[in-house]
């Protein structure tokens, strides 16, 4: 049961907390940051064509959105519990414009594609309703064998366009309560990209809605084991991007430190640093969280 109680806003909260313990997506120019950030971090970057391309997926995003915001019959209403996330991505009934924001997405990304990406774009644009239903369901389910690398990047860019919006909709008051189980995002139960440092205080950024939530920084994000934590960089002890790996569980995840570098952007810095990744991983760490622009596979 997580420790991040949602309640609507109207509700007294019993004062004002210090920490904020849940901050909602705001959309205005979060995908036009990424895109950019994507292009200024792929200039000599061994990466440089993937990131391109990732940047091309972040304009579509925000073209989307600005073209084909959320309608107000798509929105929900959240179910408010205390065991269960309001937007819980693998209960949560989804409206079919995902699916509108999945084919927009093709649409936009079929101009410049190349004949591998254009495969892949065209044989998902044939797919019935249903047959998307089921992929977004093996997907958000963590299932990702099932769905394949390639169809689960374009899947999860329109769901998460989807649910990035409903969250941002959250007419909700976020409450820090005593316990555990702070892993999963509060807002849609799926995992973080990472987590950031912004203004002394530790949230982790969740994959699919873009919401963070507030962990206090002593702890593993995974277990929540405090003894076994390390801390790895590619460069100095005071680099604004670090790995924090956890002996007892044996995961890992990327902390960006917004304090000392404010353009970092946590998508796109997490996905230019796989050298990092790979380093970490041959200590014996495994991820525990996911790039919304890498999947397994």
């Amino acid at each position: 049961m997580s420790s991040i109680k949602l309640t609507p806003v109207a509700q007294p909260s019993g004062g004002i907390e210090k920490i904020e313990p849940l901050l909602l997506p705001h959309l205005d120019g979060l995908y036009a940051r990424r895109a950019a950030r994507l292009l200024a971090l792929a200039e000599g970057h061994a990466m440089a064509d993937y990131l391109q391309f990732a940047a091309c997926i972040a304009g579509a995003q925000l073209k989307l959105l600005e073209q084909m915001p959320l309608p107000d019959t798509a929105t929900t209403r959240p179910t408010l519990s205390n065991e269960h996330a309001p937007l819980d991505s693998t209960t949560l009934p989804r409206d079919r414009y995902w699916q509108q924001l999945l084919h927009g997405l093709i649409d936009v990304l079929l101009t410049d594609a190349t004949p591998p990406v254009r495969k892949v774009l065209e044989q998902l644009r044939a797919h019935s309703p249903e047959q998307l239903e089921t992929l977004a369901s093996a997907l958000l389910a963590g299932n990702h064998a099932e769905v394949g690398s390639d169809r689960a990047l374009f899947l999860w860019s329109a769901l998460s366009l989807y649910w990035a919006q409903l969250a941002a909709r959250l007419p909700l008051h976020a409450s820090a309560g005593l316990g555990e189980n702070r892993q999963l995002c509060p807002v849609c139960a799926q995992s973080p990209s990472a987590s950031v440092i912004i203004g002394g205080l530790r949230y982790l950024h969740c994959s699919l809605c873009e919401s963070r939530w507030h962990m206090v920084r002593i702890k593993c994000s995974n277990c929540e084991e405090t003894g076994k934590l390390d801390y790895w960089s590619l460069e100095s002890k005071d680099a604004t991007l670090k790995a924090e790996s956890c002996g007892d569980c044996h995961s890992y995840l990327k902390v960006l430190y917004l304090d000392r570098d404010r353009d970092l952007e946590v998508v796109a810095d997490d996905l230019a640093s796989l050298a990092l990744d790979a380093e970490v991983e041959r200590e014996g760490f495994a991820r525990s969280g996911l790039n919304p622009f890498l999947f397994p596979g």
